[in-house]
């Protein structure tokens, strides 16, 4: 292939199928192999119906959402807040979502689609404007055939995209995405892996208000003393199941012919639908990565503190989704190129226990790591007069300057101990 041919030809764009029907989106509506042919599809809403993913997804998706973002630049080795007009979006996304309804979005659409897709909406000159999260069924990755990426957007008046189909390329796209099992392009959510429980979370409660509806009777049996013809067993049940059942079980029944009626008896095992239902949460939190005490399911496991439980779930669930969103802010918004870097205020998360807050200010004043004046500032509180400078209060002291003190004839003496280490360059204590 010629110079010319390489930059006249038009490229073939190949969609990896990651959205509408076929492709790696159906795994997550098939709960397992031949299920459709069981009428037994799962759909989205009866993923979300369920009440653990439901309860996960919106736990994790509010606990990183609460967290503010900060544009950082380094000054004198430390990384500090500062601000840039290039990067107001950070704080009003786009006209009609705050930051924490943005970024509530952007966890919402990762944890139950497995892809979440952000639409950078430039000005005139470059500089991005404002950022859209894009509906991920009217988007589709598109790979040529030298390995570039585009993406493909259907109409989304809300994101200003009115025209019916729009290749971008993957500069202009933001495309978050997680657990790729089967293509680079293609994330899957944890859905995926915890279906058939939710399935059976959703078939228990639906049989428990079926049983609860019939007034926690179960079935029974009409017995005839003799031989019926089927007519007739067909037209007894029909009107037995019109008359005396559902909401009209409590009605006087009236049998005819020696007809009698026989309930049946519900098992033990088979009125265990509590249990059951509670595994079926627990294994849709451990998908999460969510404790099932977060929401609302058991107790604290002996041995365990609160705080621990969620230190575990900072660094195990949400810790991995927020670098996620810090590293791909930094370089698709150009915030790295320009030295700057953008990171989540955690301080929202230490607020959850005001006691390892204070716990960490006062250990860190004594220690010279704070000052006065910066813990009031964390705290809320205006600054003190001399609350700037740090406080150490020496306690230790090395065991050459001990050794030198000890040499002196007379070591506790004030006079020979400073002239004694007048040129040393350690201080000697004073006792």
């Amino acid at each position: 292939m010629g110079l010319f041919d390489r930059f006249t030809r038009k490229k073939a764009l190949s969609s990896v199928n990651s959205g509408g029907s076929g492709g790696w989106s159906s795994i997550i509506h098939e709960p397992f192999a031949g299920a459709w042919q069981r009428n037994q599809e799962l759909t989205r809403e009866d993923m979300n119906a369920f009440h653990a993913v439901f309860a996960c997804v919106t736990l994790i998706a509010q606990d990183i959402s609460k967290l503010s973002i900060n544009l950082k630049k380094q000054e004198n080795g430390i990384w500090a807040n500062t601000q840039h007009l290039d990067f107001e979006f950070l704080k009003r996304p786009n006209h009609f979502q705050t930051w924490q309804q943005f970024c509530e979005a952007w966890v919402l659409s990762k944890l139950l689609r497995g892809n979440t897709y952000i639409w950078k909406k430039r000005r005139k000159y470059g500089e991005i404007d404002s950022l859209h999260v894009l509906n991920p069924d009217l988007v589709t990755p598109l790979v040529d055939d030298d390995g570039a990426v585009y993406y493909q957007i259907c109409t989304d008046k809300l994101a200003g995209q009115g025209e019916q189909n729009v290749i971008l390329p993957a500069s202009e796209v933001i495309h978050d995405r997680w657990n790729c099992f089967y293509h680079p392009l293609v994330g899957l959510s944890p859905l995926m892996a915890c279906s058939i429980s939710a399935r059976q979370g959703i078939s228990i409660q639906q049989n428990s208000s079926a049983f609860f509806g019939n007034m926690s009777r179960p079935s029974g049996i009409l017995t005839a003393p003799g031989h019926i013809s089927e007519e007739a067993a067909t037209a007894l049940k029909k009107r037995w199941n019109e008359e005396y059942s559902g909401n009209k079980i409590g009605f006087t029944a009236v049998m005819g012919d020696g007809l009698t009626y026989n309930p049946i008896s519900m098992s033990a095992q088979d009125a265990q639908m509590l249990e059951q239902l509670k595994y079926s949460a627990q294994v849709v939190c451990s998908v999460f990565k969510v404790h099932p005490f977060q929401i609302g399911l058991g107790e604290i496991p002996a041995g365990q503190k609160v705080a621990d439980i969620y230190d575990m779930y900072h660094a195990v669930c949400l810790q991995p989704i927020m670098e996620a969103i810090e590293n791909l802010l930094d370089y698709d918004t150009g915030a790295m190129a320009k030295e700057y870097c953008i990171e989540f205020d955690i301080d929202s998360l230490i607020r959850m226990d005001k006691m390892s807050q204070m716990d960490i200010f006062d250990k860190g004043s004594q220690r010279g790591l704070f000052t006065i004046n910066e813990v009031r500032q964390k705290l809320g509180l205006i600054p003190v007069e001399g609350g700037n400078t740090p406080y150490l209060q020496q306690q230790n002291y090395s065991l050459t300057a001990l050794a030198k003190r000890d040499s002196q004839a007379d070591p506790f003496s004030k006079g020979s101990s400073n002239a004694s280490n007048s040129g040393a360059g350690e201080v000697t204590p004073s006792l």
